[in-house]
């Protein structure tokens, strides 16, 4: 029998699309003039290509949602069908191109390394895909590829917000650059409504948009904050002469530990950090 297949997080085209769409924000928020990403996106991408023939597939199976398993096994068998079409040759030079510019212009380790949604999904149609066209693969893994795919189909969905979901709708209608152009506009928007935050903040929002990318890196920033915060808040503790003040800043300093907590940063860190900054800020005014 053949042995078990192991999923290729960078061979993966839904997952490569799925990355290069999430770098876009972050050279858009990081002031890149010209993004690379959107570039790739549009040589890969496009309806010409093999790749962003896959691709659609890919979020045919990601994105729709049956009730019946019925007409997902029938959604899956269509799906295959046109898979068959496609060009494997061709296919196998576009993603052999389109790795070689990730790793041209992104540091490829930082670029693979973020989190996944429904990471399961993603490498079971893979899987799926590969069996289709590998002469010997096993049947363990195809039938559980399968399986995990009609699951994921087959998934309840919660409905979105009445006031949210004309608005998503409209959105998700427009042309990708359109939505991209939309985006700037947004970010634009941010900065001159923000533009009051300090360099910590600044820093810190940045950061945070950076996560897309690379999640150990936020954990490792927001960890030497948090040693900086506290010895920022020690040098200010003398100042303080207000009894109830300086009771209340000393547990504030010990608090500061809550936000090394945990593998991953969690919103509610983030959130708690920019406050701690917006203290510094506030003692700054009043200690002169």
């Amino acid at each position: 029998m053949a042995q078990r297949v192991k999923h290729s997080k960078i061979k993966n085209t839904g997952i490569l699309f799925e990355l290069l769409s999430r770098q876009i924000t972050v050279d858009v928020m990081n002031s890149e003039d010209k993004s690379k990403s959107v570039e790739m996106l549009k040589k890969f991408f496009n309806e010409n290509t093999e790749l962003g023939k896959e691709n659609q597939l890919y979020q045919v199976l990601l994105k729709q949602n049956y009730n019946s398993t019925r007409k997902a096994e029938k959604l899956v068998d269509a799906v295959l069908r046109a898979r068959e079409k496609l060009q494997n040759k061709k296919l196998r030079s576009e993603k052999y191109n389109l790795i070689k510019e990730i790793k041209r212009n992104y540091k490829v380790e930082d670029f693979f390394r973020a989190r996944i949604p429904n990471y399961k999904v993603y490498a079971s149609i893979y899987k799926t895909f590969l069996a289709e066209t590998t002469p010997v693969f096993n049947p363990v893994d195809e039938v559980d590829s399968n399986f995990s795919i009609i699951e994921h189909i087959t998934r309840n969905k919660t409905k979105p917000r009445d006031t949210d979901s004309k608005v998503i709708s409209e959105f998700k209608k427009e042309d990708k650059d359109l939505r991209l152009l939309s985006y700037q506009l947004m970010v634009d928007t941010f900065n001159s409504k923000y533009k009051n935050l300090n360099s910590m903040q600044r820093n810190l929002l940045k950061q945070y948009v950076n996560n897309i990318s690379n999640t150990n890196l936020l954990r490792e920033f927001v960890d030497s904050e948090v040693g900086k915060i506290k010895k920022i808040l020690s040098k200010f503790l003398p100042m303080v002469t207000d009894k109830i003040t300086k009771i209340k800043l000393t547990e504030a300093i010990k608090q500061t530990d809550s936000l090394s907590k945990g593998k991953i940063v969690k919103d509610k860190q983030v959130v708690a950090l920019m406050r701690y900054y917006e203290l510094i800020k506030e003692l700054h005014n009043v200690t002169g």
